[in-house]
């Protein structure tokens, strides 16, 4: 018995040990719900689009006349300023003591002036006695005249200074909108330093840039659409400026739309998106064309290619493509696509060539299915419920035969 009954053990472990040896079954690949779309021709309405921001036609950078150390800023970002308003100041000090100097020096040169002319007068009148010869009084007049010029001088230069000490105040000269502010208070400043940044009140201006391939198609007077980006609305305006020459980083051209004075222009800074007019690239705008959207796409090799549905089979096909150009966000297909192919529109990149797959339903329109079939079984529970009750005896009635 023992020995019987090692065998079987024996016979069991060497089951175990060449079940565990041999290969596991593969697994079935999982089918993947995928987006289908089918194939249509449809109108090639591609036209061009820039991006622009709303500054204002005239923008003034304001820097104090003479340098100094700021010790007060009136002005604010974004404040309302009016035309003689006190945006900053500097310490003035050192321009009033050098008021005060000129204002005594011109003292000085007037006393010598005063002197110089009694002197002319005391010497004329010796001359007409023929006490002193033409000579000396000559060089009385030459005196006179130098201690004129000098006084002359003086009052300049105390002019200037006291010009300087009014500098020493920045003033806007215009009405507008503080866009920038370039300097604080305490800071010690230039000549010419830009402090702060006004945009001018008045006519608006959509600045944007073009690649070079399209500043040719720009000219000034040229009418476009202006569309803000907050809006569905679109304002006229015409090109007013074109750049000369291309931006050294970028290597594109500014273009300044100037905008209709009768339409109320974005505030300052807005994103708006400019459409010109006339302007739809080779002219073939309302061609029937094929197209896809992007997210269909994918690279096979050095090529690009869709997957195409095979219904009868549900699988999918890889399909090389030929693209043209974009329209918006979609692809126009040059090659390779036929009107009424079905191919995937969403989860190419986790596909592979003869996979099964199913098409992708959404959520909604799932739901709306079981709600309606909820409704019809409850439909008919509700009517085999009156049938029956209408079958069933009256309490105190007999049944009917």
């Amino acid at each position: 018995m023992k020995k019987t009954i090692s065998a079987w053990v024996a016979i069991g472990m060497t089951g175990m040990l060449l079940g565990g040896c041999s290969k596991p079954a593969p697994s079935e690949e999982p089918v993947r719900a995928v987006r289908i779309m089918t194939v249509a021709a449809s109108a090639f309405s591609s036209g061009y689009e820039y991006a622009g921001e709303v500054k204002a036609q005239t923008e003034s950078r304001l820097s104090f006349r003479v340098g100094g150390k700021i010790i007060k800023r009136q002005a604010e970002l974004g404040q309302r300023v009016k035309a003689g308003q006190t945006l900053a100041q500097l310490d003035p000090q050192d321009y009033k003591l050098a008021a005060d100097a000129a204002r005594a020096q011109l003292r000085v040169v007037s006393t010598n002036r005063d002197l110089a002319a009694a002197d002319y007068k005391r010497y004329k009148e010796l001359k007409d006695q023929n006490f002193i010869s033409s000579a000396e009084l000559e060089r009385r007049d030459s005196t006179l005249k130098a201690a004129q010029a000098q006084y002359e001088q003086a009052q300049s230069q105390l002019a200037v200074q006291g010009n300087q000490a009014a500098y020493a105040s920045l003033v806007a000269d215009v009405a507008g909108v503080v866009t920038a502010i370039e300097a604080e208070p305490g800071q010690v400043v230039t000549a010419g330093a830009p402090v702060v940044r006004i945009a001018t009140d008045g006519a608006r201006d959509v600045v944007f840039s073009v690649p070079e391939d399209k500043v040719t198609s720009f000219r000034p007077g040229m009418p476009v659409k202006v569309r803000p980006w907050a809006q569905d609305t679109q304002l006229s305006a015409v090109v007013r400026e074109v750049g000369a020459s291309a931006d050294p980083a970028t290597r594109t051209y500014q273009i300044k739309v100037a905008l209709s004075a009768k339409d109320t222009a974005p505030p300052l800074g807005a994103t708006v998106y400019v459409l010109p007019q006339g302007l739809g690239g080779s002219g073939t705008e309302g061609l029937q064309v094929i197209k896809v959207p992007t997210s269909a796409l994918r690279r096979d090799g050095n090529t690009s290619a869709v997957w195409v549905l095979d219904k009868a089979s549900m699988t999918v096909k890889s399909q090389t493509v030929q693209i043209a150009t974009a329209d918006g966000n979609d692809a126009v297909i040059a090659a390779g696509l036929q009107p009424g192919m079905l191919v995937v529109s969403a989860g190419v990149h986790v596909l592979s060539p003869g996979q099964k797959v199913s098409i992708y339903q959404e959520k909604t329109a799932l739901r709306q299915s079981e709600q309606a079939q909820t409704a019809i079984n409850s439909g008919a529970n509700d009517a085999a419920a009156v049938k029956l009750a209408a079958s069933a005896p009256v309490s105190g009635m007999p049944a009917a035969k």
